[in-house]
């Protein structure tokens, strides 16, 4: 017999009620009650009545992750963080990966609209119209936009200066940023520019190849930029995906990392790809981004005002491909 409820309460040793609260997002419940009840639900695979919840509080208990694709590693391990979060206060996921398809965005906003999910999170490849995404339950990761809607980064631009320095630190003479730019206004942006704001102040000549693409296009790009700087000593690259098809690339072609070339990545995740801890990056804080997303859909659909911009620290790592 699936448990109910009452269940729970007995178990956790506390109402009916505080874990009806516990369930529904309250926040007038003490965290060690909350772990209580979270416990007993976990050992007693207690599954709440959606029909319910949506009947008692016009919730659905769901929220959207809007993504450009899965099979990249920022994005693989942003979704299995979000799914953590949201879980911990009752919500489940509905992924939606949008690359090249903005109906699938659209459908996404049309679900918002009909309640049918409680909040999104946007990393979007597309513009949307102030009307389209006015008072709406949602927050975006890098990107601006429209109106007031809050959105959540790391800090593209300090860290990014921090990288650059360390390559003109490490003695490299001739630095290039290799990069990819979103289809949206985006914090991303702000790593070439602080490329170029570094090299400016120490006079040097700027070497950039930083293009519009999709993901998965990544290689055709390392290739043309090779071609284009074929005797660059130091890399600031603006991604994982495109910092790993570099590597391999100068690697076959027979260049000794750090000894000729020099490589920092804007991005340090990623995991399952051989030599893939030599490089030298910086690191996003994937978990706490996931977390301030989550934090705010609940304070939207709480009627609370959250900040619209919130920059999260990275980390900068060093390891083999600097000196």
């Amino acid at each position: 017999m699936a448990a109910t409820i009452q269940d729970v309460a007995k178990m956790s040793g506390v109402g009916v009620g505080t874990v009806s609260r516990v369930l529904n997002g309250g926040t007038n419940v003490s965290k060690e009650t909350s772990a209580k009840v979270l416990n007993a639900i976990k050992e007693l695979n207690y599954i709440p009545n959606s029909l319910g919840v949506k009947l008692r509080t016009n919730q659905n208990k769901v929220f959207a992750l809007l993504i450009p694709v899965i099979n990249h590693t920022f994005f693989a391990e942003l979704t299995a963080y979000v799914e953590k979060e949201a879980q911990k206060h009752g919500y489940s996921i509905l992924l939606v990966c949008s690359q090249q398809h903005v109906e699938r965005e659209i459908e996404i906003i049309d679900k918002l609209n009909r309640n049918e999910v409680d909040g999104v999170i946007f990393v979007t490849h597309y513009n949307h119209s102030v009307e389209e995404l006015k008072n709406k339950n949602i927050v975006t990761i890098d990107r601006h936009l429209a109106g007031d809607i809050p959105y959540v980064s790391s800090d593209n631009y300090d860290s990014s200066r921090k990288a650059v320095e360390y390559l003109i630190e490490k003695g490299c003479k001739n630095i290039a940023y290799l990069g990819s730019k979103p289809f949206v206004d985006s914090e991303v942006l702000l790593r070439e520019k602080a490329y170029l704001d570094v090299i400016n102040e120490h006079n040097m000549e700027p070497k950039i190849h930083s293009v519009i693409i999709n993901h998965g296009e990544e290689q055709s790009k390392v290739d043309e930029f090779i071609k284009m700087y074929p005797d660059v000593d130091g890399i600031f690259v603006s991604g994982a995906s495109m910092s790993l098809s570099l590597y391999s690339t100068l690697i076959r072609n027979g260049k000794k990392i750090p000894e000729d070339v020099q490589i920092i990545s804007y991005d340090g995740f990623f995991g399952g790809f051989k030599d893939s801890n030599d490089i030298t990056c910086i690191e996003q804080p994937i978990e706490e981004i996931a977390k301030k997303c989550i934090d705010i859909l609940l304070d939207l659909i709480n009627k609370k005002e959250p900040k619209k911009e919130n920059i999260i620290k990275s980390k900068f790592i060093v390891n083999k491909t600097t000196k």
